[in-house]
């Protein structure tokens, strides 16, 4: 959200001609889609991160502790928790990965399911889905993916209040004209709570949609959707009235600091 509100903008014909829209990376899943080993579920944890040329520290996409990790079995989706930031794609850019399987109790028993680093270059269309599979000892992770060209950076802050009972929560965004869901909350809502932030590229001018799915185990799920068009800078406020809560939707839309138009010109290796 760094240039969500800039005070040395050079506007023409309405739109501001210093902060573009540029190059992003979009990832919509990490799936287990391979188990080399006997038995059903298993108990994951570890860390996925990317490295771009916006900043060199790590910009965790996973980020599970061994002290909580998450249960899945093959063909599970591993809950994203980041990025915490839009990621810049004017160059290639890194993904570092270390995933392990809790085996028994001291750490050094566990098994290792990935690890390594990866890059990802100008290789194929912009604004269409990829997959990257990353195969490892026990398994293998598939990480799917667009490179978005002319993409602007959204922040969603999603807040649950007014709960007035227990019910089940299931948000999925769909953007840039794309048909992969994103997915940003999978869970129960019991007292009024803010949900985590995420953050989406989305081509600029374009409709980013957010659908909610609200119900009970004993009720059939009620649908809600809302849309938002993208920008380059400013924030957006949606509210939605449910059963069970109100849930307010905000958008914060800014552009990255060193994104260039235009797509670049590097291989993946």
């Amino acid at each position: 959200m760094m240039l969500s509100d800039p005070a040395d903008c050079r506007i023409g014909n309405g739109f501001c001609r210093r902060h573009i829209a540029g190059p992003m990376l979009q990832i919509f899943s990490l799936e287990l889609a391979e188990i080399h080993m006997d038995g059903g579920s298993l108990e994951l944890y570890g860390y996925v991160a990317v490295r771009d040329d916006l900043d060199p520290l790590l910009n965790y996409v996973v980020n599970i502790s061994r002290d909580d990790p998450i249960i899945v079995e093959q063909g599970s989706l591993i809950t994203m928790t980041g990025p915490k930031r839009g990621i810049e794609m004017s160059a290639p850019i890194l993904i570092e990965y270390d995933m392990r399987i809790k085996a028994k109790e001291h750490e050094k028993d566990d098994l290792q399911l990935i690890d390594g680093v990866s890059i990802i270059g100008d290789i194929g269309g912009w604004n269409e889905p990829r997959t990257m599979r990353i195969p490892g000892d026990c398994g293998v992770i598939d990480i799917n993916f667009s490179r978005v060209n002319y993409a602007v950076e959204a922040t969603l802050e999603v807040l649950v209040s007014e709960v007035q009972s227990r019910f089940s929560l299931s948000l999925c965004c769909l953007a840039s004209g794309l048909d992969e869901e994103i997915r940003v909350f999978d869970g129960d809502i019991s007292e009024s709570r803010g949900l985590k932030r995420s953050v989406v590229a989305v081509v600029r001018n374009s409709l980013m949609e957010l659908k909610f799915k609200v119900g009970t185990l004993l009720s059939i799920s009620d649908q809600y959707r809302c849309c938002f068009k993208a920008r380059t800078h400013g924030h957006d406020i949606q509210y939605i009235k449910t059963n069970f809560s109100l849930i307010s939707v905000k958008v914060t839309w800014s552009t990255l600091p060193h994104c260039f138009p235009g797509p670049t010109h590097y291989e993946l290796s």
